[in-house]
């Protein structure tokens, strides 16, 4: 710990809550810029939200949602006209702030009457959710998922899941949300924070009961039951994925403004906690991206007021400890130098014995051949053993750890999702054109460059048009926006660009609409691209 700044260069530094030292020019860093302001529950909603209009069918596991104030006349026409649809039908929301944590402020509602707009609390931005009327229940609890994620890289892309998690309970036994039992937050809400003051909650010293449990144990009795745990985990994965490919082009945009290309900087990597709530036909959905996660291995508890102990959590310290352990191997630099150093010198030993054996062959060719062969032969097979040997010292220590908790998973099944990766290139295309570095806006003349070097203007869409387009849809974000910064943030030049692939490719799906404005915009900057470098030879 370096309370007082640091003073040399580190191989990994671990900050506590966000990205935030701008003086580090090498090593890893353990978050990555603009992750807490991407998984903000309004951002992550909008970032959903597109993937939900380009795949509809694989972003199903994301609740319905409305952002507050501003979407909340939409919200109340919506309800109503379902309403007058269907006069039996009784739905029920949660309403979750935006910067909200630990269940601080979150509550469920009836009628859109009920949704608070006074007060400085209440009246902050929020994001307004379908209720899960049917959760999987466990012991008549409803219960949620806290699955870690490891962000290994950005670009490539690479993302490592934990073996086990923990699984929160509620405190009292679930019953399906009425006017009656709406504010009964240990029945309905999951949150540790809140019900671990409940008079119910029990600490366990086993993982598989009590209040806070791994998943491991829980998918475990589940599998008594007849549930094929395979498939909930492998649906947990598709979810994990999809979820952080549609933050990846938020993501990219902070990390070109905080870490130029070309400049020395950090690479960066991030644990992330995932909260999932199994519906009872074991359907995961998503619930939020937490960007920290706590990583306490114990609890407070009172002895007289205002006296406090620190009680350790054996659930907690199986699951959280291994999280991290497993990261620092991961992404331990000097393990990966012993293990290069040692590789190199047994193909140079390797190489230094075949000459050997090539010279005392007395000049057999036939021979010469065959026995390099051999050796080459070898080589190939005997390079995975010999590159993880290490020197004896890291090896006594890498034996007395437990096998990495941590499970690769894309790009291990990259190819199931490549084709979901649309947005990363419309970001691709945002940050060519910002021109200025170090921001994350584009401003108006970055914006007609765009449609000048594409060739998307012509006599039905004036440049005055791409004018008006670019002022109507970057007035409207930055009215909903915190920071009220001046010029166009990547979502709404995604708009602006869903506008446009529509004008040109009309009754088209959305999907096909924007891939081929993707490809039409690549191949023209290509091709500018192209010219440039040939007149810069001539």
């Amino acid at each position: 710990q370096i309370p007082f700044g640091r003073r040399l260069p580190c191989d990994i530094y671990w900050h506590g809550v966000s990205f935030h030292d701008k003086n580090i020019f090498s090593g890893q860093v353990n978050k990555f810029p603009g992750m807490t302001e991407t998984v903000r529950k309004i951002t992550l909603t909008r970032a959903m939200r597109i993937m939900q209009d380009l795949f509809p069918l694989e972003y199903d596991f994301y609740p319905r949602s409305w952002i507050l104030p501003d979407e909340l006349s939409l919200f109340v026409s919506q309800f109503h006209t379902a309403k007058d649809s269907d006069p039996s039908w009784k739905p029920t929301y949660i309403v979750k702030p935006d910067g909200g944590c630990q269940g601080d402020g979150i509550y469920l509602i009836k009628d859109p009457g009920d949704i608070r707009l006074t007060g400085s609390t209440q009246s902050r931005p929020a994001v307004l959710q379908e209720y899960i009327c049917e959760p999987l229940l466990v012991d008549k609890l409803k219960f949620d998922i806290r699955l870690y994620v490891l962000l290994k890289s950005l670009e490539p892309l690479e993302i490592y899941i934990a073996k086990d998690g923990l699984c929160r309970f509620c405190t009292e036994p679930y019953q399906e949300p009425t006017l009656k039992n709406l504010h009964q937050i240990f029945m309905h809400l999951t949150n540790y924070s809140l019900n671990i003051h409940s008079g119910n909650f029990i600490h366990s010293e086993s993982g598989n009961t009590g209040s806070k449990r791994t998943f491991s144990s829980v998918l475990c009795s589940l599998s008594t039951t007849g549930v094929d745990s395979k498939k909930v985990w492998s649906d947990i994965i598709s979810l994990v994925i999809k979820t952080i490919i549609a933050l990846t082009p938020e993501l990219k945009v902070y990390y070109q403004s905080d870490i130029p290309a070309g400049k020395p900087g950090p690479t960066c990597f991030q644990i992330l906690g995932f909260d999932i709530l199994l519906m009872e036909n074991l359907k995961p959905m998503l619930m939020e991206v937490n960007a920290n996660p706590s990583m306490r291995i114990g609890h407070e508890r009172e002895l007289s007021p205002g006296v406090f102990e620190n009680v350790p959590s054996p659930v907690d310290e199986e699951v959280k400890v291994a999280v991290i352990r497993d990261t620092l191997r991961l992404v331990d630099p000097q393990k990966k130098k012993k293990k290069d150093t040692h590789l190199e010198d047994v193909r140079t030993n390797r190489s230094a014995k075949g000459r050997l054996r090539c010279i005392t062959s007395l000049g057999k060719e036939t021979n010469h051949s065959l026995e390099c062969s051999s050796w080459a032969t070898s080589d190939l097979k005997q390079a995975p053993e010999a590159s993880e040997k290490l020197p004896d010292a890291a090896k006594s220590v890498e034996a007395a750890l437990p096998s990495v908790c941590l499970r690769q998973v894309f790009p291990k099944y990259a190819s199931y999702f490549n084709h979901l990766c649309l947005m990363d290139k419309v970001a691709a295309l945002f940050i060519h054109f910002l021109g200025v570095k170090g921001t994350t806006r584009l401003g108006p003349t970055g914006f007609r460059t765009f449609i000048r070097n594409c060739k998307l203007s012509n006599s039905n869409f004036s440049m005055a048009a791409v004018d008006i387009l670019y002022i109507d849809i970057t007035r409207r974000w930055n009215s909903m926006s915190i920071d009220k910064e001046s010029g166009m943030c990547l979502q709404a030049f995604v708009e602006a660009f869903f506008s446009l692939a529509r004008k040109k490719y009309k009754l088209l799906p959305l999907q096909e609409q924007v891939s081929m404005l993707i490809e039409f915009c690549e191949k023209r900057v290509a091709a500018l691209h192209g010219r440039r470098l040939v007149w810069g030879c001539g």
